[in-house]
């Protein structure tokens, strides 16, 4: 082989092995937010009934991602490592470009939270893997392995061992490194701002006619003052796309027992307040109460109990409809103070079903999943 042949392969080698690696590992870290992905595409492909079966394939994509990329670069079992790599790329590299076409998602999800690219560049991204996997394939045979025949096994069952509990660690306890905008130490209020030098740019057009004429004005040279013109409609345009702000949907709105009509009803916006609040805010996170683990319920009232002493606000967050609340609360008599948010965002703040959050001025002081909410001894060196 000549010396160019030699260095494509090895380049081929490091960056198609680390994208692998890096795609599966940044996915382990957070199983259940690549579920969720999985999810909006099956809603996309009006495939809803395979819902059940986007938490195992998540699984199985990361694992078989991390370790196709270590094996790779060690040098396992090159020839069908080599053809695997080449079936993932044959297998994505169209499905990217329809995702960049259709844009039926905002990002593909590829490289989880830790690493956000746009549609189209995850596509091109995907056509330099697909020839760095075409050449491998084509020279597996001068890919030079790390391990003997049965060392390579070792490493092999170890790969897979490895990256299956991670990613299941991942699913049944909070992500161990949260890459989101409601981590530990984040300030919600200022991931929700924006300079308005920096965002989206919108022109407002207004339309108006007069003798059979209809013509459209801008802000600077509608007819304010010509009341011979009729307005007619008006409507709005991106002149400029500008930044986003990392948190866009963070809205809680309250939820109380009307005892008049005997049902549950929505309240008042009360996102300002929880976020301002100067004093400690424990918020209790359950998209789902229909599906809602109960097995720590008591540690939560347990933490409901200490807020009301200390005087603490302290909210059950959910997704789910009024009459699921008043069907729950009627079982559980927890006397919790309910709020609604929506689903997506309930999964986003937490990796849990339920778990719980503290807050102070908007900034995250702690999360836990359900397993692991502190007593209110453990509370106390939290709270100062």
């Amino acid at each position: 082989m000549s010396r160019t042949a030699k260095i494509m392969i090895v380049l081929s080698r490091i960056l198609v092995g680390a994208t692998f690696v890096f795609s599966g590992l940044a996915k382990a870290v957070d199983p259940l937010g690549f579920t969720y992905k999985i999810q909006d595409y099956l809603i996309e492909l009006g495939l809803t009934a395979l819902f059940p079966l986007a938490l195992p394939a998540a699984v199985f994509m990361v694992t078989a991602e991390f370790a196709l990329g270590v094996f790779l670069w060690a040098g396992i079992y090159r020839k069908w490592t080599t053809r695997l790599i080449l079936l993932f790329t044959i297998f994505f590299t169209p499905l990217t470009l329809w995702v960049a076409i259709a844009n039926p998602v905002k990002d593909c999800g590829c490289f989880g939270d830790a690493f956000v690219i746009s549609n189209w560049q995850t596509f091109y991204k995907n056509l330099l893997l697909l020839a760095g996997a075409i050449w491998l394939t084509m020279k597996w045979k001068h890919i030079n392995p790390l391990f003997t025949k049965k060392a390579a096994l070792l490493a092999a069952i170890s790969t897979f061992l490895l990256v299956v509990l991670f990613a299941l660690h991942n699913v049944y306890r909070l992500p161990v490194i949260d890459f989101r905008p409601y981590k530990v130490g984040a300030n919600i209020p200022i991931q929700m701002y924006v300079d308005p030098e920096k965002a989206d740019l919108y022109e407002t057009i207004f339309i108006y006619s007069k003798n059979g004429m209809t013509k459209e004005f801008r802000e600077e040279n509608y007819p304010w003052n010509d009341s011979t013109w009729t307005f007619v409609d008006m409507k709005t345009h991106l002149v400029r796309e500008g930044q986003k702000p990392k948190i866009e949907d963070f809205a809680v709105e309250s939820l109380h027992y009307d005892v008049t009509t005997a049902s549950w009803q929505s309240g008042s916006d009360i996102t300002d307040i929880v976020l301002s609040d100067p004093s400690y805010t424990f918020l209790m996170v359950a998209y789902s109460l229909e599906e809602m683990h109960m097995r720590y319920l008591n540690r939560f009232r347990e933490v409901a109990r200490y807020a009301a002493e200390k005087g603490y606000s302290f909210y059950l967050l959910t997704a789910s409809d009024l009459d699921v609340v008043g069907k729950w609360e009627r079982q559980q008599k927890t006397g919790f103070q309910f709020a609604h948010a929506d689903e997506r965002t309930l999964k986003t703040m937490i990796r849990s079903n339920p778990g719980l959050m503290l807050l102070k001025e908007g900034t995250v002081m702690g999360k836990w999943d359900d397993s692991k909410v502190p007593s209110t001894s453990k509370i106390e060196p939290i709270i100062k």
